[in-house]
């Protein structure tokens, strides 16, 4: 079991020394949310509250990820960066390949892309792209950004992009996975084509029950290798909670650690305290559990 503090809505001057005591405690990764801007009124419905409503105040901040990860990486040695979720789709897939594959290099390949198909219509539209063929374009600009990451030239045709025979550099000098969020069937389908998923707010046991039916998936199109369960969990308090987890197939968290002890509105000496209480009272008795 891993575990990655999530950077949502954390004042953007706090997360240096954040970044710096996680990679000291042994946190697995730093995970960051994606908004370009947050528009005042919207006809679109937040899809993860029951009543429509965005979870975020109009003061929270959205701070670039990519240019996130070049700054924390450079003060970190060991600390993973990975996104929940970006979305590819409303950028150009050049732009995008050019980002991350610049932040894996300046990391030392510890980047890992996590995307959504997104679902504010208005920043679309806002932003010249088609919300209605988000979906095919972030299957193929994915396709596309993988071929850019290669050294040397490379050429791709499809039904959105084109590239003619190109060369992107720097270029990672180890393949950048790629998690999958969402909970649609056709999200969990496009997840175990790729190395993970990332899920939102859950239970331990529906958690395992998006386990299973990724690990059902895979079989079906014979997927190999490693492939990633990344969500968070509602019910999980204690090692043996988390530990219950894995079992059911879940093999990262992600969290506000300081949450459990001072609730999510608090300072950051209270969110550094935070997380070196979490890691005596999870994340070292549960490696010892496991071991």
């Amino acid at each position: 079991m891993r575990f990655a503090i999530s950077s949502a809505f954390v004042p953007v001057d706090q997360l240096v020394a954040i970044a710096r005591a996680a990679d000291d405690l042994g946190y697995h990764a730093i995970t960051m949310p994606d908004h370009i801007l947050d528009l005042e009124v919207l006809d679109t419905p937040y899809p993860y509250t029951p009543d429509g409503s965005r979870r975020w105040e109009p003061s929270a901040q959205w701070p670039d990820p990519w240019v996130l990860v070049g700054a924390l990486s450079m003060v970190t040695t060991r600390l993973q960066f990975f996104t929940s979720v970006y979305v590819p789709s409303v950028r150009s897939p050049f732009q995008v390949a050019k980002s991350v594959g610049t932040a894996a290099v300046l990391s030392g390949n510890r980047v890992a892309l996590g995307v959504g198909v997104g679902w504010c219509r208005e920043e679309f539209a806002l932003l010249g792209q088609d919300f209605h063929t988000r979906g095919r374009r972030t299957d193929e600009g994915l396709a596309l950004m993988k071929a850019l990451w290669e050294p040397g030239w490379t050429e791709f045709e499809g039904e959105h992009y084109s590239a003619p025979r190109m060369i992107m550099e720097p270029s990672p000098t180890a393949p950048i996975p790629v998690y999958v969020g969402g909970l649609s069937e056709v999200a969990f389908q496009r997840a175990a084509r790729h190395q993970g998923w990332i899920g939102d707010l859950y239970t331990v046991e529906e958690a395992a029950g998006h386990a299973r039916r990724l690990q059902e998936i895979r079989e079906q199109i014979g997927a190999t290798g490693d492939f990633s369960v990344i969500t968070a969990l509602t019910d999980a308090f204690l090692p043996e909670h988390f530990a219950k987890a894995q079992e059911g197939g879940v093999t990262d968290v992600w969290t506000m650690p300081w949450a459990y002890y001072f609730g999510t509105e608090c300072s950051l000496e209270q969110k550094l305290e935070g997380l070196t209480r979490f890691s005596a009272d999870v994340i070292a008795p549960l490696a010892q559990a496991l071991r």
